[in-house]
């Protein structure tokens, strides 16, 4: 078990960790994107606004979640052997 935790598989626990963080970070930029889609129009977003601003915020999660935990693991790996 302690193998998994070696620098081996850095890679392993970098999709793993983006995977993990993509649908909070998803459903948290949405929100925000619908709030400021609706403050903006002062009035309520419809469902196919709404299905295209989840795709916008899917892509744009999917991007820093991936950024941050391959920053996060090569710095938490980084000297290991």
């Amino acid at each position: 078990m302690a193998e998994f935790f070696s620098s081996k598989y850095q890679y392993l626990w970098m999709v793993l960790l983006a995977a993990l963080l993509f649908l909070p970070v998803r459903q948290l930029i949405w929100v925000l994107m619908v709030r400021r889609a609706q403050r903006k129009l002062n009035q309520d977003v419809d469902t196919a606004e709404q299905a295209r601003l989840k795709n916008r915020a899917a892509v744009t999660a999917g991007l820093l979640c991936f950024v941050f935990s391959a920053f996060y693991v090569l710095n938490l790996f980084q000297g290991q052997p």
